[in-house]
């Protein structure tokens, strides 16, 4: 027996090759680039809102450029011509005629059926032989028969009718299907033999070459060193490295500014010339006077100075066009102008790394001003501003007739907790708004999400006291409520807690979906059913002067005010777990939201205040800060406390007991005795009572404070 190795010469077996090999590479590029085509931001809701500034449509033209960027041209051609030959193949798999083998059978060589006897099966034999027999027959040109072809026929009639009578060949066929015996066999490479043959084979092994000693390499190489130029961040390695140098303790959103022009982003932006074309105007206009500030670019004395210390270059204009940006200054120049706004997203991106470098420190302020710096960014405000003019149609005028001769901005809820008339007889007037333009203003302060904390307190699952080195949670009970909401429900007590799963409910123990009861079987068992766990995303923020679509997210974490220091790191929260607006997209639900951050508690016991900062990155004046306190007992004291309130379960008092045990007499039960209590005594008694709610209290975990906002 023998294997022989063919290569396809008929030419049906090697487009199946080829279409899967181009299966296999055509449908993951297709992912990729419908993945990339497809707008993220589609899926969020947004506030809804007809506002148009006199730069809108650079502004989208820059969301547009940004989404087209991920759609590489060699990507769209690699799909499209992968998709090309697969239709090819395809029709070359369909029109090819697939050659049969035919499995030797010796009845339907000798024309006879397989219940044919003996008799029947000479005979048969003995016909086709005097018909085929070589002497006696000669080819038939018209047919291009030759004499091997009726030596061949001749030799199979006598096969066959041997596998038919001779008891050695019929043995062989029953066993290997041949008269012949165990037969070789042939496998067929789904590969041209024009590729092997004629002098190809150099040309296969430079191509194999090309693959997998040049492009491959070189794949993987750029790959490799491309994740070595970024930062976990998104940013370039180099940015990173500027950002770090210019970090300092006491950085406010001003300095923080100044360093995210550093980014090494700018320098491809301001390539060549355009780092000083339109220079010295960017900066005459920045440093002009303005309406609320002493500058128009809303530049502080030092921002100005560190301004001023640069050599001309692209961080320089990076950062004078900041400047213009966060003052919407006009610049009248169309360049100049789409410059200002394509600035913005790359501070935005290098201000995470700059976030990320903050935490590295776990000091306060810088973080802080960090985060400060993410809304003014978003937002197009400089440093000090007011809040209001993140509303639509608010100019400097508008804001100077709201805040009036205070010194203190109005923020957006202060200004929606007005009267209706007061505001309108504020902002609507000659030289501020139109009545139009006032209702557009007012329904998109009303559709801003408020994170409006109502509790915020300290657990630990499945335990009633907190003990040193305990996982603890910090659980924030909050709803959304837009500035100017109306018919605001009170708050269920019930909603402001949050109880332990059963100890059975594995369910809720392990993370997994909520089951609801939805009916019972023929034997009465609960047949349930998984209720939809979906997160619920946060309107798209209100930035139409920034350059990308954005989704507002909400940090939490604990500070220690003495020190100045990050106690917790951040938690981020961009979804929720209960709908913020009904169907319509601009009525609030007021539900009550949970969130929740785990972290290690002290290792000593004691009392231990913090300051919660609850910080949107979007918007200005949405923040929450407020006290909370940490209560962390003694393993052993808690050991005491909890067999005491055992205690007081399992054991009934004595007057409970001595009137059960003589109603079973068959007596009334014994009248109480009467307690004789001065007046001094009742003091004390008070007193006592006193301090042991306020032991109660102390001992309490929970800590709710008035929330402050800023």
């Amino acid at each position: 027996m023998s294997t022989d190795y063919a290569y396809d010469e008929e030419g049906y077996l090697w487009p199946f090759f080829v279409f899967t090999l181009t299966l296999i590479i055509t449908l993951p590029l297709t992912y990729i680039l419908v993945k990339r085509s497809r707008d993220p931001a589609a899926s969020f809701p947004r506030i809804r809102t007809s506002f148009k500034h006199k730069h809108t449509d650079v502004v989208d033209s820059l969301r547009k450029k940004e989404k087209r960027k991920d759609r590489k041209l060699w990507l769209i051609i690699a799909v499209a011509v992968g998709w090309v030959v697969m239709g090819y193949m395809l029709v070359l798999i369909q029109n090819t005629e697939t050659p049969t083998q035919k499995l030797w059978n010796p009845y339907d060589i000798l024309g006879i059926s397989e219940s044919a006897t003996e008799k029947q099966i000479k005979s048969a034999y003995r016909k086709l032989s005097l018909k085929f027999h070589p002497d006696k027959i000669k080819p038939d040109a018209s047919k291009n028969e030759t004499m091997d072809d009726l030596n061949a026929r001749y030799v199979e009639i006598t096969k066959a009718h041997q596998a038919l009578t001779d008891e050695e060949v019929r043995n062989n066929y029953i066993q290997y299907g041949n008269p012949d015996g165990k037969q070789g066999y042939s496998i067929n490479i789904a590969l041209p033999k024009a590729i092997v043959s004629d002098g190809n084979g150099k040309y296969v092994v430079l191509l194999y070459s090309a693959l997998f000693g040049i492009l491959l390499p070189y794949l993987v190489g750029s790959w490799w060193y491309g994740t070595l130029r970024r930062s976990k961040e998104g940013v370039l390695m180099e940015s990173a490295n500027r950002l770090f140098r210019e970090y300092k303790d006491n950085i406010d959103e001003g300095g923080v500014i100044g360093a995210l022009s550093t980014g090494q982003e700018y320098d491809e932006l301001f390539r060549g010339d355009k780092a000083d074309s339109g220079l010295s105007k960017v900066e005459s206009r920045i440093l002009a006077e303005g309406e609320l500030s002493p500058l128009a670019g809303g530049l502080s004395v030092k921002d100005k100075e560190k301004l001023e210390d640069l050599e001309s270059g692209p961080q320089r204009k990076a950062l004078a066009l900041l400047w213009a940006y966060l003052g919407r200054v006009e610049l009248d120049d169309p360049i100049l102008e789409k410059a200002k706004f394509a600035v913005a997203p790359i501070a935005e991106a290098l201000n995470k790394s700059f976030t990320a470098i903050s935490l590295a420190y776990m000091n306060t302020a810088p973080l802080l001003s960090s985060y400060y710096a993410s809304q003014l960014l978003i937002q197009a405000l400089p440093p000090k501003s007011s809040p209001l003019l993140q509303l639509p149609h608010f100019t400097p005028a508008t804001v100077k007739a709201v805040d009036g001769d205070s010194k203190v901005h109005t923020n957006v809820q202060d200004f929606m907790d007005r009267p209706d008339a007061k505001r309108r007889s504020l902002v609507v007037g000659k030289g501020l708004l139109t009545d139009e333009q006032y209702r557009e203003a007012v329904s998109v302060a009303k559709q801003l999400p408020f994170f409006r904390v109502a509790k915020a307190y300290f657990k630990v699952t499945g335990e009633k006291f907190i003990l040193p080195s305990s996982l603890v949670t910090l659980v924030v009970k909050g709803r959304f409520v837009p500035p100017g909401s109306e018919n605001v429900p009170e708050i269920e007590p019930l909603d402001l807690e949050d109880i332990d799963p059963a100890e059975d409910d594995l369910d809720a123990i392990l993370g997994r979906k909520a089951k609801k009861q939805i009916g019972k079987d023929e034997k009465g068992r609960p047949i349930y059913e998984e209720t939809p766990d979906e997160p619920i995303s946060v309107p798209l923020a209100a930035s139409p002067y920034f350059a990308r679509d954005h989704s507002p997210r909400w940090h939490v974490f604990l500070t220690d005010s003495k020190q100045g220091r990050v106690a917790v790191p951040p938690f981020t929260f961009a979804q929720f777990d209960k709908p913020i607006f009904e169907a319509d997209g601009k009525t609030p639900t007021f539900a009550m939201q949970t969130l929740k951050a785990q972290f290690q508690a002290p290792p000593q016991a004691g009392h231990y205040t913090f300051v919660m900062h609850v910080v949107c990155d979007s918007y200005v004046g949405f923040d929450t800060k407020m006290e909370v306190t940490l209560i962390v007992e003694e393993a052993s004291k808690a050991a005491e406390m909890e067999q005491v309130v055992e205690d007081e379960i399992s054991e009934p008092e004595e007057d409970s007991l001595a009137g059960i045990m003589h109603a079973a007499k068959g007596g009334a039960p014994p009248k109480p005795k009467k307690k004789v209590v001065k007046e001094s005594d009742e003091e004390d008694s008070d007193e006592e009572s006193g301090t042991d709610e306020e032991s109660d209290d102390t001992s309490d975990t929970n800590t709710d404070t008035e929330e402050e906002d800023n």
